[in-house]
């Protein structure tokens, strides 16, 4: 799936895995987050066997015009959850948008765990 629109230059398309990727360096800027991760036990074994990187831990849907964005982190030991994940929001929103042009709907953070 991609996210399309229409400029006086012509249609532009950009794809979910470049805006993966956006949001995994986004994401991996701010203090205290660690990693990605995913919960599945078989996207494991896909990224193993795999020769193009695909961030993992994101998930990136598009209705309409707008970006739904799912992000699952490990953060570190002794940070503020709730400081981090603001950061992260604000981060991965403001790149996104100025990389696509495209409203971000909602970013969902899950803690998934807590690294020393």
């Amino acid at each position: 799936m991609s996210v399309n629109t229409v400029n006086s230059y012509g249609k532009i398309s950009v794809t979910n895995d470049s805006i993966a990727l956006i949001v995994a360096h986004s994401a991996l800027d701010v203090y205290g987050v660690v990693d990605l991760v995913t919960n599945k036990f078989s996207d494991s074994l896909r990224e193993i066997f795999k020769k193009k990187y695909k961030p993992r831990g994101i998930k990136i849907n598009t209705i309409n015009d707008r970006i739904v964005i799912d992000l699952q982190i490990i953060l570190k030991y002794g940070v503020s959850i709730n400081a981090v994940a603001d950061s992260v929001k604000r981060l991965v929103k403001y790149n996104v948008e100025q990389f696509t042009g495209m409203i971000v709907d909602s970013i969902n953070i899950n803690v998934v765990g807590v690294k020393v």
